[in-house]
C-alpha cells in the first residue's frame, strides 16, 4: 500500500472501531426497556432464538460451512454460554432497575477486569501503569455509583449482579482466548447465539413461569434493533475489524461507552445526568486508557462476533 492508502485504511477501521463501540453502548437503552417488563430470561431467549433463524438464513443462503467436529460445536456453544447466556442473563436481570447508563460503565469495566486476571492466567505482566489504571477505572466506577447512593438507580444487589456478567465476559476471553479454530464465522455466529437460547430457555421457564410479554411498540421496536443492528449488524462490522486486522482498536475507544451510555440514556430514557458523572467517567476513561496503553487489544477468537461482548 501507498503511505495515502494506509492512511485511509486507517482512518475507516477507526471509523468502524467508534461506530461498533457507539453500537455496543446504545443497546444498554433499548436493553433497559426490555429488562422493566419483568421477564428478561424470556426476552433474551427470544432475542437470541430469532437472531439465531435469521443467521442461518444467511449461512445457508450463502452456503457457508457448518462446524464439522463435535469439539468445534462444543468450544462455540460454549462461548455462547459464557459470552451471551451468562453475561446479558446477568446483564439484563440488573436493568430491571440499573440505569442503562451505569450499566454501560459496569460493561466498561470488562479491559480492567481482564488486564486484573491476566497476570495470573495469561502469563501478562502487571505494570505500574495497568494498577494505576486499575485504581483509576474502578474508583470511577465507585465515584457514579455514590452519586446515586440512595436511589434505586444503583442498588447494590444489581451492581453486583451486573459484575457477575462482566466477570462471565471476562471468562468468555480468557477460556477461549488460545482458540484458533478455522470455523466460518457466520455459521459460528449461529450456533452460539443458537445454543444461548437453548440454555436460557429452561432458566426463563423455571425461574419467570410460562412468557407474558406484551408486544407493544416499545417492546416490537427495542427487540427489532437488538435483533438486526446488534445481534446482526454489529456483528457484520466486527466481521469487517476481524478481517482487516482492526480489531485491536475497539479495545482503544473502550472509554467512550460509559460516556455514550450515559449521555443515550439521558437523552433517551430521561435518566438523571449527576455532576459527579463526569468525575467517574474521567477516572474510568483514564484508567482504561492506562490499561490499554502499550499492549494489544484483548483477543478473541477468531470466530467471534458477539457484540456485547456484546455487546448487548
Amino acid at each position: 500500500m501507498t503511505a495515502s492508502e494506509l492512511r485511509a485504511h486507517g482512518r475507516a477501521g477507526t471509523a468502524v472501531a467508534l461506530l461498533y463501540v457507539f453500537l455496543w453502548a446504545s443497546a444498554f437503552v433499548p436493553s433497559r426497556v426490555l429488562s422493566r417488563l419483568g421477564q428478561p430470561l424470556w426476552v433474551l431467549t427470544v432475542r437470541f432464538a430469532i437472531a439465531s433463524v435469521l443467521m442461518s438464513c444467511v449461512v445457508m443462503a450463502l452456503r457457508r460451512p457448518w462446524p464439522r467436529t463435535r469439539t468445534a460445536w462444543a468450544q462455540i456453544a460454549g462461548y455462547g454460554l459464557l459470552a451471551n447466556a451468562t453475561y446479558l442473563g446477568c446483564t439484563y436481570e440488573a436493568l430491571r432497575h440499573l440505569s442503562s447508563g451505569m450499566g454501560a460503565i459496569i460493561a466498561s469495566t470488562n479491559p480492567l477486569l481482564l488486564a486484573l486476571v491476566a497476570p495470573a492466567l495469561l502469563n501478562e505482566s502487571l505494570t505500574l501503569r495497568k494498577i494505576v489504571g486499575l485504581l483509576l477505572g474502578f474508583s470511577g466506577v465507585l465515584v457514579t455509583m455514590g452519586a446515586r447512593a440512595g436511589t434505586q438507580a444503583a442498588r447494590p444487589v444489581d451492581v453486583l449482579l451486573a459484575f457477575l456478567g462482566v466477570v462471565g465476559l471476562v471468562a468468555s476471553t480468557l477460556v477461549f482466548k488460545r482458540i484458533r479454530t478455522p470455523e466460518d464465522l457466520l455459521a459460528a455466529n449461529t450456533i452460539q447465539l443458537g445454543a444461548a437460547s437453548a440454555i436460557l430457555l429452561p432458566l426463563a421457564a423455571l425461574l419467570e413461569g410460562s412468557p407474558h410479554l406484551v408486544p407493544n411498540g416499545a417492546f416490537v421496536v427495542s427487540l427489532t434493533y437488538l435483533v438486526l443492528v446488534m445481534s446482526l449488524g454489529a456483528s457484520f462490522l466486527w466481521f469487517w475489524l476481524l478481517r482487516h486486522g482492526e480489531a485491536s482498536r475497539v479495545s482503544a475507544f473502550y472509554f467512550l461507552t460509559p460516556i455514550f451510555g450515559l449521555g443515550l440514556g439521558a437523552l433517551l430514557l430521561g435518566e438523571p445526568v449527576r455532576p459527579l458523572d463526569a468525575v467517574g467517567l474521567a477516572a474510568v476513561a483514564a484508567g482504561i486508557v492506562l490499561v490499554q496503553s502499550g499492549r494489544p487489544g484483548a483477543e478473541r477468537p477468531r470466530w467471534s462476533s458477539d457484540p456485547g461482548a456484546t455487546g448487548e
